[in-house]
């Protein structure tokens, strides 16, 4: 029996109030409660029936991973977004919980800040294939480009090039029309986080690419534009450091203290971060380009 339920308009704005850190740390790992989406303002789509949603997180390096399944479909075909190889173990307890078969492991870019989860998981579930942007660099069994779709069951998401954060960046966007799940819900990974957005100085970073991938731009149609989404569209990034689990495109075009700048503006604040570099850079990135395995055996000439 699948539990349906209804968000009201408060719920949603109480999921974007801070948690205390306490319980981030003392509590079981994040997982979000609602199985089905249904529209924030109240509205139901038979189409979120298909859907089953779960955000989880790992605490080390603030990283959401995200699981989305079509369970209307007999062999409940589902995808990870962003998993992280510390906490594989626990995102397969549940999808076999759940009674769900894995078919893709994807990933929103080469992250510098932990270990993708793709390759480990590659080696204890078979068939699952690991995806990733062409433009990225690194190694996969898929590589997507702008404009693709990645299918699980009836239900699919749009690939869309959003560089910037590096030259390899990927919004997954969830289907447009009655037949998938409404209000529409965009992974941003590091392109637009819940009022901010990931940094520009390295692994091929640009303030002024990462400034078109959001802000509309006719020239640009092989970037997505995120702002460009319905308002109502339900943001998901890839991390959050204050305790915020899910924004709009409306939300972030208001209150994002960055994104709301002109570009000049905006190029500014990212040359002026001074940021230090991810604490696990040397191991993840190496890592990261060849899936996750740090270890790969020799392949013959």
């Amino acid at each position: 029996m699948v539990v349906v339920t209804r968000f009201s308009r408060l719920q949603h704005l109480l999921l974007l109030q801070p948690r205390f850190q306490q319980s981030r740390v003392l509590r079981r790992p994040l997982i979000r409660t609602p199985t089905l989406i249904r529209s924030v303002m109240g509205s139901s789509s038979s189409s979120s029936s298909k859907l089953l949603f779960r955000q989880l997180f790992e605490k080390e390096s603030s990283t959401y991973t995200y699981l989305l399944a079509d369970i209307s479909h007999p062999d409940k075909p589902a995808l990870l977004i962003d998993p992280v190889d510390k906490t594989v173990d626990r995102d397969l307890k549940l999808i076999n919980e759940l009674g769900l078969k894995l078919v893709y492991a994807m990933n929103t870019h080469v992250h510098a800040d932990h270990v993708t989860g793709t390759g480990l998981l590659k080696t204890k579930v078979p068939g699952v294939k690991s995806v990733i942007l062409k433009a990225s660099g690194s190694k996969a069994d898929k590589f997507v480009e702008h404009g693709e779709r990645v299918s699980i069951g009836d239900l699919y998401l749009e690939v869309r090039a959003t560089p910037g954060h590096t030259a390899g960046c990927v919004t997954y966007v969830t289907g447009e029309g009655a037949d998938q799940p409404q209000p529409r819900m965009a992974f941003t990974g590091d392109a637009v986080l819940i009022r901010g957005c990931g940094r520009t100085d390295f692994q091929g970073g640009c303030s002024d690419q990462l400034y078109e991938s959001v802000h509309s731009q006719a020239s640009l149609s092989h970037y997505l534009q995120i702002f460009t989404l319905p308002k109502d569209t339900l943001i998901y990034p890839a991390h959050d450091y204050k305790g915020f689990e899910v924004s709009t495109v409306g939300e972030e075009m208001q209150h994002n203290p960055r994104l709301t700048k002109d570009k000049e503006t905006f190029k500014t604040i990212m040359s002026n971060l001074n940021l230090p570099y991810p604490k696990m850079i040397d191991v993840a990135l190496p890592a990261n380009m060849v899936c996750g395995l740090q270890d790969l055996p020799s392949q013959p000439n």
